[in-house]
C-alpha cells in the first residue's frame, strides 16, 4: 500500500515554506486593520456585522479540527482506497467521488472537503494509473463549493445569510435539498462530460485498503451532524466538540496525535481572521449605506442569484455573503445559491479554492487555476439556473 496522505505531511514537510512571518501574517493583519476602522467608524453597525459573522468562522473551525480527527483516523483516506478498489469502471469511480465530495461537503464543511479528500482522491487516481486525476482533482473542488448548498454548516455564508431568519437545519434542508442536489448534480455532470475520455478505464486492484479506527473521528462527525441539524445555533457546541475530540485523539494516540502546528494549519489562522475583518468591514458598510439592500430589493430571485455570484469573485463568498446580508434580502435562499455556486467561476470566489491548491500540490497533483476557472466558466451558469429554477418551482424563493 502507497502513503496515505495525512493533514501532517500537507502541513508541514511538502508545502513549499513561508518566506517570512509577515507574509504569512499579512491576511490577518489587513483584516486586523479593517476590523479597528469598522468599530471606529460606525461602532453600532460593526458589533451588529460582527455579531451576525462570528458563528460561522467558530463553526467551520469546529467542523475543520473534526475533521482533521477524523482523516488521523483514516476514515477520509478509507474512503478514497475502498472507491479507487470497488469501482474498477472510471465512471463508477467518478460517481462515487461526487457522493463522497458532496457527503463530506454536506456534514463537515466545504473546507473540510477540500483539505482532506483532496490528497485522497489524487491517491486513488494515481493507483489506478493516473488517468482520471483531472476529473476528481476538479470535481473534488467545484462540488464543494456547489454541494455546500444542503446544511447551514456546509458552507460559512448560509450561517452569515441564514443570521436573518433563523432556520433549524431541518427548516433550511426542506427549503434547499431540492435546489442544492439540483447545483450539484449539474456541476457534476459538466465535469464528467469534459473529462469523459479520461474516465473510460477499467482498472482493478488487488490490494486491501488500511482499515480505518473506528473511534473518536466517527463519534465527532455523528455528535456534529446531530448538533448542525438539529440546532439553530450550533457553533459554539460543534467548536467544543472539535477541540475535545483533538485533545481525546492525542492523549490516546501512540504518536501523539494531531500536533498544535497542524491544528494551526488546517485552520488557516492568518487567512481566517483576515476574512472576518473584511467580512465585518463590508458588513458595517453594508448596514450603514442602503446601496446593497436597494439593490437587491428591485431584483427577483435571478437576478439576486447572479449579483451574488458576481460579487463574490470580487470581494470573495464571505465578506460578500456580510455585505449583502447586512440587511435582511428579500430572496435570501437565491442570494445563497449565487454565493456558493458562484465562487467556482474563479480562484477569488472561496477560501476553498486556496486550500484545495495548497492540497493539490502538497499531495503531488497538478492543479491547474485556468482549467478549473474554464470548468467553472461552464458549470456555473447552468448549475445557477438549475437551483434557482427549482427554487422557484418549488415557491421557496
Amino acid at each position: 500500500m502507497g502513503h496515505r496522505p495525512t493533514v501532517q505531511s500537507i502541513g508541514t514537510r511538502e508545502l513549499p515554506r513561508v518566506p517570512s512571518v509577515a507574509l504569512r501574517w499579512g491576511p490577518a493583519t489587513a483584516g486586523c486593520g479593517l476590523l479597528l476602522a469598522a468599530v471606529l467608524l460606525a461602532p453600532h453597525d460593526a458589533r451588529g456585522a460582527a455579531a451576525q459573522d462570528w458563528p460561522p468562522f467558530v463553526l467551520v473551525a469546529g467542523l475543520l479540527l473534526v475533521g482533521l480527527v477524523a482523516d488521523g483516523d483514516g476514515l477520509f483516506a478509507a474512503g478514497g482506497h475502498v472507491l479507487a478498489r470497488v469501482a474498477p469502471n472510471g465512471v463508477l469511480l467518478y460517481a462515487g467521488t461526487a457522493v463522497l465530495v458532496v457527503a463530506v461537503t454536506t456534514l463537515l464543511n466545504l473546507d473540510t472537503s477540500v483539505t482532506f479528500l483532496t490528497p485522497v482522491l489524487v491517491y486513488a487516481a494515481r493507483s489506478r494509473g493516473g488517468r482520471e486525476e483531472a476529473p476528481l482533482l476538479y470535481a473534488c473542488l467545484l462540488l464543494s463549493n456547489a454541494g455546500s448548498l444542503l446544511l447551514p454548516g456546509s458552507n460559512l455564508t448560509n450561517l452569515i445569510v441564514l443570521g436573518h431568519l433563523h432556520l433549524s437545519g431541518r427548516s433550511f434542508l426542506a427549503h434547499m435539498a431540492l435546489p442544492a442536489l439540483a447545483a450539484a448534480g449539474v456541476t457534476a455532470l459538466v465535469v464528467g462530460a469534459v473529462h469523459h475520455r479520461a474516465l473510460r478505464t477499467t482498472v482493478v486492484l488487488s490490494t486491501e485498503p488500511e482499515r480505518p479506527v473506528l473511534g473518536v473521528g466517527l463519534v465527532a462527525i455523528a455528535v456534529v451532524t446531530v448538533l448542525v441539524v438539529a440546532l439553530r445555533a450550533p457553533a459554539l457546541p460543534v467548536a467544543a466538540v472539535g477541540v475535545v475530540a483533538v485533545l481525546v485523539r492525542t492523549r490516546r494516540s501512540s504518536d501523539g496525535g494531531p500536533s498544535a502546528r497542524a491544528a494551526v494549519q488546517v485552520l488557516g489562522v492568518p487567512v481566517l481572521v483576515g476574512l472576518f475583518g473584511l467580512a465585518v468591514a463590508l458588513g458595517t458598510l453594508g448596514r450603514s449605506w442602503s446601496g446593497p439592500a436597494t439593490l437587491l430589493s428591485h431584483l427577483d430571485a435571478w437576478g439576486s442569484a447572479r449579483v451574488a455570484a458576481l460579487t463574490s469573485v470580487l470581494v470573495n463568498n464571505l465578506p460578500a455573503a456580510s455585505l449583502l446580508a447586512a440587511r435582511q434580502p428579500p430572496h435570501p435562499f437565491a442570494l445563497l445559491i449565487g454565493l456558493n455556486v458562484g465562487p467556482n467561476l474563479f480562484v477569488t470566489g472561496s477560501l476553498a479554492w486556496i486550500l484545495w491548491l495548497r492540497a493539490a500540490k502538497a499531495a503531488g497533483g497538478r492543479p491547474d487555476v485556468r482549467r478549473a476557472s474554464l470548468l467553472g466558466l461552464a458549470s456555473v451558469p447552468l448549475a445557477i439556473a438549475a437551483a434557482v429554477g427549482v427554487l422557484v418551482l418549488s415557491g421557496a424563493s
